[in-house]
């Protein structure tokens, strides 16, 4: 077992697809369509039939865009 730094942040989640749209707004398909376009987070694959997406890397993913948006 190994022990965990004590960094001030809550444990890293990882979402399910259904959940990531449900926060993007957006379906299964426009995100895949954007991992394939090298503009979203790929998932990580935790067996061969079940990916996850780190819920850091969404949260970062939607701050980005926010700022994006703010700037045009």
């Amino acid at each position: 077992m190994t022990a965990e730094k004590d960094t001030g942040r809550s444990p890293e989640r990882l979402l399910r697809l259904s959940e990531v749209c449900h926060r993007v707004g957006l379906g299964k398909t426009m995100i895949y369509a954007l991992i394939g376009e090298g503009r979203f987070p790929r998932p990580c694959k935790i067996t061969t039939a079940a990916a996850r997406w780190s819920e850091r890397e969404v949260e970062g993913w939607i701050s980005s865009i926010l700022e994006s948006a703010r700037q045009n």
